[in-house]
């Protein structure tokens, strides 16, 4: 292998970071474009190992440069079906990232890679040992693909030219679980594929809850546990339900549990704040809780500006991902707000308090009618205040929920207290949860509190009769 190829090819290459410093060229990305996709055809369609390359190769480009990327595979055998394109398209990542020097980030429409300079200094200098790499672990890892040929494309217009195809295939694998959801299965699926960057990640795959990378739906997961059934896909008996609103069931529990080497044994499905699921880092889209107005806002990685928070995606995915169970964050993948499950158990679309334009566009055909024009935008919040403002003058349901919260607060403090100010917090903070205090004499409380920013007004202690 060493003399077929200019670098080493390993899965202990996996996680492997390239940073800014030590970068060649940067591939597609978020300041570029580009795309993989991974199509099935007929044996007769296709000439095994053909390589094509569509604009200028890596010995053409620059240091320090910036190029889009495209990389389309056709993949053709007995046991090859529609339904497992998008399952070879995700192992792309593994395959890529199996190569010393070569970054690979996230899927579909929203890749990134890098190549690095020592990648380069050692012989790397086309594209075409790229792909001959990536499709000799195609067919030595996935044995039912009998033919395989790639098309990398580093022309930008011909990019957008097929780009406009690609995210149609993308839209119709999506719709297949519209109609399907949680209940009508006894099966999910779980997806350890991202592990090698966040090691106790478990995705649950379900017919109402995509990836959070948004490439592998429940029929996708499926069909790759049924060809694969030692991969990073396999199938999850999702067991008694416990909390049908929050998502939670004991077959789920018991998978996590386990390959979260017991990190965490609780997931609720479709819950933001109580036992939500793990975040990975290729997820589309990072939910933030924003305590000034106990709303959840939504950013998406092609968003480049900055929340009402303050904060951009960047931030805020690297505060989520990792593997972390993290309350008042949360990755999914887009086409989960079109699930009607939406964070169901925590109020769903009348929760939601902003998103960025374009995302929102995206999905604005499964945003609830009489909530789209209260939910605003970059175009319409920049800040909290204004957020808050907006939230107000368009009377957002989370509004009404101010005042049912302040009308509890004074039922249960008849003695009026001053507002003692906490740095200028909102009295609007992380939702309240019941915590058992002891008689006197018992053996006490013990809290452990993880990734955890606390703001406290006030704290009431009562005595238990």
């Amino acid at each position: 292998m060493a003399d077929e190829f200019p670098f080493e090819i390993s899965p202990m290459f996996e996680g492997e970071r390239v940073r800014k410093g030590d970068m060649y060229v940067e591939l597609a990305g978020p300041k570029s474009r580009g795309f993989e996709l991974v199509r099935a055809v007929e044996m007769d369609e296709i000439e095994d190992g053909k390589f094509t390359l569509i604009g200028p190769d890596l010995s053409e480009m620059e240091e320090g440069t910036r190029h889009p990327l495209a990389m389309i595979y056709r993949i053709a055998g007995e046991l090859v079906e529609p339904d497992l394109e998008a399952i070879v398209e995700r192992r792309n990542h593994d395959f890529q990232n199996y190569i010393q020097g070569i970054m690979h980030l996230n899927q579909r429409y929203d890749i990134w890679l890098r190549v690095s300079k020592g990648a380069i200094q050692k012989g790397l200098n086309s594209f075409e040992s790229i792909a001959r790499a990536a499709m000799m672990l195609f067919k030595n890892e996935l044995p039912f693909i009998e033919k395989v040929e790639a098309t990398y494309i580093t022309d930008m217009d011909e990019i957008e030219k097929e780009l406009v195809g690609a995210m149609e295939i993308y839209s119709a694998r999506d719709e297949r679980t519209r109609d399907l959801h949680d209940e009508d299965v006894d099966t999910f699926y779980g997806c350890s594929l991202c592990q090698s960057f966040a090691p106790t990640n478990v995705c649950v795959i379900t017919p109402d809850r995509i990836s959070l990378c948004g490439a592998i739906n429940w029929f996708d997961g499926r069909a790759a546990a049924k060809v694969d059934p030692e991969g990073p896909q396999f199938a999850i008996n999702k067991g008694k339900v416990i909390d049908e609103i929050g998502g939670e069931y004991y077959g789920v529990n018991d998978i996590a549990n386990s390959l979260s080497s017991g990190e965490y044994d609780r997931i609720k499905l479709h819950s933001f704040f109580e036992y939500p699921h793990t975040s990975c880092g290729c997820f589309e889209v990072v939910g933030f809780y924003v305590p000034e107005v106990d709303g959840i806002g939504w950013v998406d990685r092609d968003f480049a500006g900055t929340a009402p928070n303050g904060l951009s995606f960047s931030t805020m995915a690297g505060q989520t991902g990792g593997g972390k169970q993290i309350v008042g964050f949360l990755g999914i993948g887009i086409n989960y707000f079109r699930s009607p499950k939406f964070i169901q158990a925590d109020g769903g679309w009348n929760r939601v308090v902003w998103m960025p334009k374009k995302l929102k566009d995206k999905v604005s055909g499964d945003i609830p009618k009489d909530i789209i024009d209260k939910i605003p935008t970059e175009e319409d919040a920049s800040d909290l205040e204004s957020l808050k403002k907006f939230l107000i003058e368009k009377k957002h349901p989370i509004v009404e929920k101010w005042a049912e919260e302040e009308e509890a607060e004074k039922e249960e403090e008849p003695v009026s207290h001053a507002p003692v100010p906490m740095g200028g917090q909102s009295p609007f903070q992380m939702p309240a949860f019941q915590m058992p205090v002891p008689a006197a004499g018992g053996s006490g409380v013990k809290l452990i509190f993880r990734n955890a920013k606390i703001s406290i007004d006030r704290m009431i202690v009562k005595k238990r009769d």
